[in-house]
């Protein structure tokens, strides 16, 4: 009797091992259905968060929208547009958080376009919803507001890129002739139909930099031939601007990096930005400028000429 009772002491061994096994495989199952079970509630959470913020969006939008229609009901749209006038062109102002900025840029508007309102009807495009820059806009009579609101983020194309170029109010004031130019321009816009744009801006514009204050230029993404830079004389860039003074026709001056630039730039007075890695508006890395005019200053990167496909300048 006492054998056969220590034969059974000996199966209640592998009996509790295979106890305990079910037992801490059922906690293992009953602990990956509790985690599975709280990621779905997470994410749940997640999307109501989602669906919520989305409803305040479009709350947002159409308080918005409710405002820019009472606000066009209340000024009248066709005060702003005369019937009788054809209009030339819109003139949009593009604004988005500074409202110091778009006064100054509306009131610089005004001043010339107040004769030729029925042509040139204002308006101001805001780009977000700060509302000193929408008080400041609807404090005008002279213009129409319109509102852009996209709430989603902002995706840069490089990283480390700031998102504030992206979204940034332009604070650009215009010459007495603004409205006249792009009277005359729209003309040969309409009519030749090679030409994709007509713009008066020009970053080295400036007078001592003008050969001929009343001719147009006709450009392109691209130089209008190479070999006016090949041809052009090399000088180095030490006392460029002396140098260039005394040499007649067009002249080439080579810089080796954005140091370098700046202190040629410097010589001559034009712009000296630089973003990107190239100067602004180069084109692969050149820049022209009158210099005592007729005189063209072409300032070239260590790799322009071969970016143009130039050989043996």
């Amino acid at each position: 009797m006492a054998k056969l009772s220590c034969d059974f002491r000996f199966l209640l061994i592998p009996a509790a091992f295979v106890f305990i096994y079910i037992q801490v495989d059922a906690e293992h199952h009953c602990t990956s259905q509790m985690r599975l079970l709280i990621d779905q509630i997470s994410m749940q959470q997640e999307q109501i968060v989602a669906l919520e913020e989305g409803k305040r969006r479009k709350e947002q939008e159409c308080a918005q929208l409710k405002a820019l229609v009472q606000d066009l009901e209340k000024k009248g749209l066709q005060r702003i547009i005369d019937k009788s006038q054809v209009p030339v062109a819109a003139v949009v102002i593009m604004a988005c958080n500074r409202a110091d900025y778009l006064e100054r840029t509306v009131d610089s508007v005004l001043k010339y376009q107040s004769s030729v309102a029925s042509k040139y009807p204002l308006f101001v495009s805001q780009d977000g919803s700060d509302p000193s820059v929408r008080s400041k806009a609807l404090s005008y009579n002279q213009l129409t507001y319109m509102q852009h609101l996209d709430f989603d983020p902002v995706h840069t194309e490089r990283p480390g890129e700031l998102i504030a170029y992206y979204k940034i109010a332009h604070d650009m004031e215009i010459a007495p002739d603004f409205f006249d130019y792009f009277e005359a321009a729209a003309a040969l816009l309409d009519k030749d139909k090679s030409i994709m744009a007509v713009s008066s801006w020009n970053d080295n514009g400036q007078k001592q930099f003008v050969h001929d204050p009343c001719g147009l230029e006709v450009t392109g993404f691209e130089l209008p031939n190479g070999d006016i830079v090949k041809n052009a004389k090399p000088i180095p860039g030490t006392d460029a601007a002396l140098k260039a003074s005394n040499i007649p026709g067009d002249v080439r001056i080579q810089y080796t990096d954005q140091s370098d630039f700046e202190q040629i730039a410097r010589q001559f007075g034009v712009f000296e930005e630089w973003k990107d890695g190239v100067p602004r508006t180069a084109y692969k890395g050149v820049v022209i400028f009158r210099y005592q005019p007729p005189k063209r200053v072409f300032l070239v990167g260590p790799d322009s000429l071969q970016q143009l496909g130039i050989e043996n300048a």
